[in-house]
């Protein structure tokens, strides 16, 4: 075993064990759970820290960006206060949509990403935020600063993506509403709530 002083005998927890990011709230560390090439559903366990299988895609839509949260990151009662739909966040880490002109195929990675803007989306009452960030050092995104400089298609595609990945065959609706697209000051708002709801919570 190693005896360099600063040798981690066990893995850091994705949510609990990584950092936000120097940056934050302007660039934050993004944990990957999805890729636009994955058919099934990965998501975190939070008391392991590992993926898991969360379910297989229904449908053929897949997710158009890479797809994760924000560490140490906590959707609570001061996430719920900025909805303009509900005062109820949704306990867990803030989601993140990054795009990135490469394609990425792996998951279980840590990106730095710039913080542009985000989906307000409503899950069955609670606030579940989808903040949209840029790959850091990303040439082809080097200048978006702000949800407008990103193409209108791609903001519409993880819309629809976000309205019907949940649905079952036979459904004609959905309890998840996408109501609010907003820029880059809104977005960092959200981040700096869900950074001191997760102060509040788990105090680290």
């Amino acid at each position: 075993m190693s005896k360099h002083p600063d040798f981690h005998q066990f893995r850091p927890h994705p949510w609990h064990g990584l950092t936000v990011g120097e940056n934050a709230p302007e660039v934050v560390n993004a944990y990957i759970e999805l890729t636009p090439f994955d058919s099934v559903k990965y998501e975190i366990d939070k008391e392991t820290g590992y993926l898991r299988v969360d379910r297989p895609q229904r449908f053929s839509s897949q997710p158009p960006t890479l797809y994760g949260f924000i560490p140490r990151t906590y959707c609570a009662d001061r996430v719920g206060e900025l909805s303009l739909t509900t005062d109820e966040g949704d306990l867990d880490p803030l989601d993140i949509c990054v795009l990135s002109e490469r394609p990425i195929t792996r998951v279980e990675l840590l990106v730095s990403c710039r913080v542009i803007g985000g989906l307000h989306m409503v899950d069955h009452g609670e606030a579940d935020d989808k903040i949209v960030a840029v790959l850091e050092n990303d040439t082809v995104w080097a200048d978006a600063r702000d949800i407008g400089d990103v193409p209108e298609v791609l903001i519409e595609r993880l819309r629809h993506y976000f309205l019907t990945y949940k649905m079952v065959p036979g459904e004609t609706t959905s309890n998840v509403q996408v109501d609010t697209i907003y820029g880059a000051a809104h977005a960092q708002k959200l981040v700096r709530a869900a950074m001191a709801d997760y102060q509040e919570h788990f105090g680290k």
